[in-house]
């Protein structure tokens, strides 16, 4: 179907694993492996330039054959992908006498020694760009609240930040509640005071408060991506023991440009009905572990008219509030429960009302015929996919 519509392509991006694949709740062998693809460009597109592929199964017979079937590729780029090694990179290296770009994020690449970099021809004389950052997805929070607070004060221009656990599952931090080093509010805070244009920030801490999080939003109310994960599940504010509530609302109430929102704490339906209304260039919704009723995402769903992307996992809604999109999903992108309180009735439903969507069900370990564990809705003009292995069932 993309080769009859669009004959003569030279730079393509393809998606391929929804993004929860990278927290392990996407089962391997689910699909999206290029090289069917690429044995349809080599006669579709035998001028093709640029391939930009996000978590994709790429192999190493792949990288090979691309590097063969098209003589004029000039630009790579692999983002969260699996299934190859430096063996591959080296056929790139090797065949590809046109390339000006090799960009390699945080992708699982079997490192059978760096010998492949002396495939480049002695000739080679194109590369502008070669990119091999954070194959492993490290930024690390060991940099504490006194890191945050020197990067506050030495870097005022600073408009990205992403900071990672060095160990998300240490249970000892868990069981102290923020001990055991890390980053916390108080470093947040400092951040907002000297970083005045921060508009994305992706940041994970073990504690956090309301008030915190509406300093850091008076302080920085460009943010377009607003990104707290806070690791211990339905954790409250830790000074108020209160729900974090009041938290996300200061962000969609502060922040109007937000186009993406990842929430985590102990929430109530009170966050998604401040989201619900507020939150109206939203794009990307990210929820794990909160709410209380079906009615939260009923309000996110009635009340973001920009939302694309909704990402729910371990959450109290069901079928209800499943439902209560069935007239938004087409105009949506995507849609992943899981383990929420969707049964295979209420998908059934969905596939039967909304017949232009695909709906999937992921089935692992005999699960039982009722619950249906992780739900994938998408939209495509293609149909079903025809790939699909034995436990992906299509409603």
């Amino acid at each position: 179907m993309v080769v009859r519509r669009f004959p003569n392509i030279r730079s393509l991006t393809l998606k391929g694993k929804p993004r929860f694949y990278d927290f392990n709740l996407v089962p391997p062998n689910w699909g999206a492996d290029i090289h069917s693809w690429l044995v349809v460009f080599a006669s579709a597109y035998p001028s093709l330039e640029e391939l930009r592929l996000k978590r994709m199964t790429v192999t190493d017979d792949s990288l090979e054959f691309l590097a063969r079937a098209f003589h004029g590729f000039k630009s790579l780029s692999l983002v969260s992908c699996d299934g190859f090694s430096t063996n591959g990179l080296a056929s790139i290296a090797a065949y590809c006498r046109n390339l000006t770009e090799l960009d390699i994020q945080e992708s699982g690449v079997d490192d059978l020694g760096g010998s492949w970099l002396s495939c480049f021809p002695d000739s080679f004389t194109s590369l502008e760009s070669l990119n091999f950052a954070n194959l492993h997805s490290e930024i690390l929070d060991t940099v504490e609240d006194k890191g945050l607070e020197a990067v506050a004060s030495s870097c005022p221009m600073l408009e990205e930040l992403r900071v990672f656990p060095a160990d998300p599952f240490d249970q000892e931090a868990v069981l102290e509640g923020g001990g055991g080093g890390g980053v916390t509010e108080s470093g947040f805070v400092s951040l907002s005071e000297g970083c005045r244009n921060l508009h994305y920030v992706l940041f994970f801490c073990r504690q956090m408060t309301n008030e915190a999080v509406a300093t850091v939003v008076r302080n920085c109310p460009n943010f377009t991506h607003f990104r707290l994960c806070i690791m211990n599940m339905a954790q409250p504010d830790y000074l108020t023991n209160e729900p974090m509530d009041e938290a996300f609302g200061a962000v969609v109430k502060t922040c109007k440009r937000l186009r993406r929102l990842a929430v985590s704490g102990l929430l109530t339906d009170r966050a998604f009905e401040y989201i619900g209304a507020y939150a109206k260039n939203l794009e990307t919704l990210s929820v794990a572990f909160a709410g209380s009723s079906d009615r939260g995402m009923q309000y996110v769903l009635h009340g973001c008219p920009k939302l694309r992307k909704l990402e729910i996992r371990d959450s109290p809604f069901g079928n209800e509030a499943l439902l209560s999109g069935i007239e938004r999903y087409e105009s949506m992108r995507s849609l992943w429960m899981s383990a929420c309180n969707v049964t295979m009735s209420g998908c059934r439903v969905l596939a039967r009302e909304m017949p232009r969507l695909n709906v999937e069900v992921i089935k692992e370990d005999g699960n039982d015929d009722v619950a249906a564990e992780k739900v994938y809705v998408y939209r495509s003009v293609a149909g079903p996919r025809s790939d699909a292995p034995h436990f992906v069932l299509t409603l």
